[in-house]
């Protein structure tokens, strides 16, 4: 129950729309926090500490600021969508989303060969 407390509290703040071409600004810090939560509440340790999660995500809010601007708007919110029914968007998720969505693009026999 605490769980699905913590889950309807934070997704809200988790998106807000993307302004004017930008990036989504995330709240990753709630983000940070969750996963930090989660991983008590289900007994294990986390993977990372609160303060390296919001300095990788800051990070890669940098990163992804440029790399969005050169991205289409479908693959844009293909990334935001999938993100969402996920439930777990970082910025780290939607920049390994981006680069996917792009290789796949630029080699799109890569996608389909086994």
């Amino acid at each position: 129950m605490k769980r699905a407390h913590l889950l309807f509290t934070v997704l809200p703040l988790l998106f807000m729309p993307p302004a004017f071409g930008r990036e989504p600004e995330l709240n990753f810090k709630a983000i940070c926090k969750a996963r930090s939560d989660d991983a008590k509440i289900m007994g294990s340790a986390p993977d990372q500490s609160v303060a390296d999660c919001v300095r990788d995500e800051e990070a890669t809010k940098q990163r992804l600021s440029t790399l969005w601007a050169l991205t289409s708007v479908p693959i844009q919110n293909q990334c935001v969508s999938d993100a969402r029914a996920l439930g777990t968007t970082s910025y780290l998720d939607l920049l390994a989303c981006i680069q996917m969505a792009e290789d796949v693009k630029s080699n799109p026999k890569k996608g389909t060969e086994k």
